[in-house]
Formats: structure tokens, sequence, C-alpha cells
């Protein structure tokens, strides 16, 4: 009978510790925890560069070496056509003509477009800068 609690008392414990602790070896698929896929251009892919102005200020932008400063209006949208694609690197500079910050949030909402969208922000620094390599990828800063 001792043989028989004791056996009981320890699947218990288990059972109890399993539930206390659950294992930290069991892996699972990262769909809903890696976090969104970098957006990624096919190199030397012909790509449309959408900027809109979501702040309530004049916002100014320009593509170093192939625009001059463009203006954008509190909710107006601009389409740039990049002609050679992602070669050479290419950038895209903006600012507030009021000084204020800026974040960029960007999107790919189609095959061969990037969509730049400025929202004002709340913290300095703010992003200043968007970075088309000649590998495809898309950095902002």
């Amino acid at each position: 009978m001792s043989k028989f609690i004791s056996v009981a008392f320890i699947a218990t414990a288990l059972i109890l510790t399993a539930t206390e602790y659950p294992s930290t070896t069991l892996a699972g698929t990262c769909a809903s925890k890696c976090g969104s896929h970098p957006i990624e251009f096919k190199p030397g892919q012909l790509i449309r560069v959408e900027v809109v102005n979501s702040t309530p200020n004049l916002v100014k932008f320009e593509k170093p070496y192939d625009t001059g400063s463009l203006s954008l209006q509190p909710g107006q949208k601009l389409q740039l056509k990049q002609g050679d694609g992602t070669e050479p690197n290419v950038s895209l500079v903006f600012w507030n003509e009021a000084g204020l910050s800026l974040k960029a949030i960007v999107s790919q909402p189609n095959f061969a477009t990037l969509r730049v969208e400025l929202r004002p922000n709340w913290q300095t620094p703010g992003h200043r800068s968007v970075y088309i390599r000649d590998d495809g990828r898309v950095n902002v800063f």
C-alpha cells in the first residue's frame, strides 16, 4: 500500500509541476510572432515612389541628383517614377517646413510601388530619409 501511495504522490507532483512550469522546449511557428516582412524589390525593378503628407503642415522633399525641392500640402499625395529601378541606390530626403519631427511609414501596396506616408512624430529626432538600396532593400533613416 505504501508503494501505491508513493507512486500516486510522485505522479501528482509531476502533474502539478508540469502545469505550473510549462515546457519551454515546445517550438511553434513564427507566423504570429516574427513581425512583418521587410519591404524589398527585385534589383533593377522599375518602381514608383508614392509620397503622402499626413501631417497638418507643409512638407518638402527631394530625390538628390534627380529633383529639386518639391512641396506637399497637408493631405496631398504625389507619385514619382523611378526611372532605372533600384539601381543605383536611390534616396528620398524630406523635412517639415516648420522644423517639426516626421515619421515615415513605408509600405508596398502593390508589386511595383513604394508608399512613403509622412506623419507627425512627437519624438526627436524623427526620420529624415528613405533609402532604396541597389539590392532592393528599403531603409528608413
